[in-house]
């Protein structure tokens, strides 16, 4: 979820030509595919060469404050990275910066699942493109900016952070319910992203459009995956 405001001394792609907006489009969706792939590519990758179970014990035998710290800082500096670099280089490897950090957060959550909830994985995996392809399309046929969502949004987050560290000091358990509620957080986000992609984005922030994009749907098949793990 980026800050609007940064952007406001730059022309909105839905002020230019249809040609420019329908670009603007194109590439930041292929970017999104390119992050996905990329994100899906490393679990393979690091599943198929034995370094995921190693790593996942590793993680979960450490402080998860230690590793959530470490995501989040990673995010914040691929985040300011992308929607304030001036060169392209940069945006893109705030972008990749950010899609290693997802995947490297992922591999215990998908240790856990491929070892205890089998086809837990791929199911996540389909909702959530579901989900994302018709949130998509409520935006695009409504035409609706969603940017009142921000409040919503960074509110929800910060209660969302605070109850996970509360749980990681204090040793309580996030239910079912915590899991359906940032699902919805998540949904919102895309709703939130996409509508800036097109009512506010700047022609040439594609990739910071994307890595919003892609943060929002990582957050979505996190929790959609926790709570098909739940029922197994």
């Amino acid at each position: 979820m980026n800050d609007n405001q940064s952007y406001q001394s730059a022309i909105p792609v839905i002020e230019l030509g249809e040609k420019s907006r329908g670009q603007f489009i194109s590439r930041t969706y292929n970017h999104l595919f390119g992050a996905i792939s990329v994100f899906t590519l490393l679990e393979i990758f690091l599943f198929k060469a034995g370094w995921a179970e190693p790593m996942a014990k590793a993680m979960l035998g450490t402080s998860w404050l230690l590793v959530l710290g470490g995501f989040v800082v990673v995010s914040w500096l691929a985040r300011s990275v992308v929607h304030r670099a001036g060169t392209k280089p940069a945006q893109y490897a705030a972008l990749a910066g950010y899609v290693v950090a997802q995947a490297i957060i992922f591999v215990p959550l998908l240790w856990m699942a491929d070892k205890y909830a089998p086809g837990a994985i791929t199911s996540a995996a389909a909702i959530t493109l579901l989900a994302f392809a018709a949130l998509t399309l409520v935006v695009f046929f409504t035409r609706k900016d969603f940017s009142f969502l921000r409040g919503i949004l960074m509110w929800g987050g910060i209660i969302a952070l605070v109850l996970v560290v509360g749980g990681a000091i204090f040793g309580f358990q996030l239910g079912t319910y915590f899991s359906v509620a940032m699902v919805a957080l998540a949904g919102a986000a895309i709703l939130y992203d996409t509508s800036n992609v097109l009512h506010h984005y700047p022609e040439d922030r594609y990739v910071a459009a994307a890595l919003e994009l892609f943060a929002s749907v990582a957050l979505m098949f996190w929790y959609v995956l926790r709570l098909l793990m739940s029922r197994r």
